[in-house]
């Protein structure tokens, strides 16, 4: 979720548990809430794969390979036990709990807890993200691009600007704007030439929209299986 110095004032991306969830909030939970006096709903089509790899380009890849699971991911994740929802669940509270203090959350024991949460790890329905101040890495300068792109370029241009090292995010969407594009700028400059040079290389792009952002107030949670 974050603030944005442009015409709307929140822009949040949330990945919920269904059409239902996803009626229940718009039809219900916006409408009865005082402060929302508008909103703007899009779908995302695909998230382009670069997300939990994202470095702003300061890592090397000897680095990166380092941070990374040592193993492939799973041809097929094992099912979700009850315990497992407990656990998760009582995580998204407190990350740093403890184990004693999730298995008292999740009505099992410390053992337990431990065990099942070794295990969603290893088969990586669980995966770790830490949240930096991106200031301290010389960042200070983020924006949402909102960019249309010809039909037929999506994919190539999705794919692209994914794997640029100022891209935090992209994502194919619904909506005037077929394409969300989050990027981290050192400064205005840096993300001027990012717009000008390496948005405006691409040649499938037509329409361009830049949308500051203020600042973030989240940034990683729940992801459900299958969701992406």
């Amino acid at each position: 979720m974050d603030v944005l110095g442009g015409g709307d004032e929140i822009c949040t991306i949330l990945f919920l548990d269904g059409p239902d969830a996803r009626n229940s909030l718009l039809l219900r939970d916006l409408p009865a809430t005082p402060a929302v006096q508008s909103w703007t709903s899009y779908l995302l089509l695909r998230v382009f794969p670069a997300a939990f790899d994202w470095s702003g380009g300061l890592l090397t890849e000897a680095e990166l390979s380092s941070l990374r699971a040592e193993h492939s991911t799973p041809a097929v994740r094992p099912g979700l036990q009850p315990v497992d929802h407990a656990l998760v669940t009582a995580l998204i509270e407190d990350g740093r709990a403890s184990y004693a203090d999730l298995a008292r959350r999740a009505d099992t024991t410390p053992l337990t807890a431990r065990r099942r949460l070794e295990a969603l790890l290893g088969n990586q329905v669980l995966r770790l993200a830490t949240e930096v101040d991106l200031a301290r890495l010389g960042i200070r300068t983020e924006a949402l691009l909102w960019i249309t792109v010809a039909p037929g370029g999506l994919e190539e241009t999705g794919q692209r600007l994914s794997r640029h090292p100022q891209v935090r995010f992209a994502s194919a969407t619904t909506g005037a704007a077929n394409l969300l594009v989050a990027v981290a700028a050192t400064d205005l400059d840096a993300l001027y030439r990012f717009v000008s040079e390496t948005i405006g290389a691409l040649p499938h792009i037509s329409t361009l929209e830049v949308a500051p952002l203020l600042s973030g107030v989240k940034r990683t949670g729940l992801v459900r299986p299958g969701s992406l």
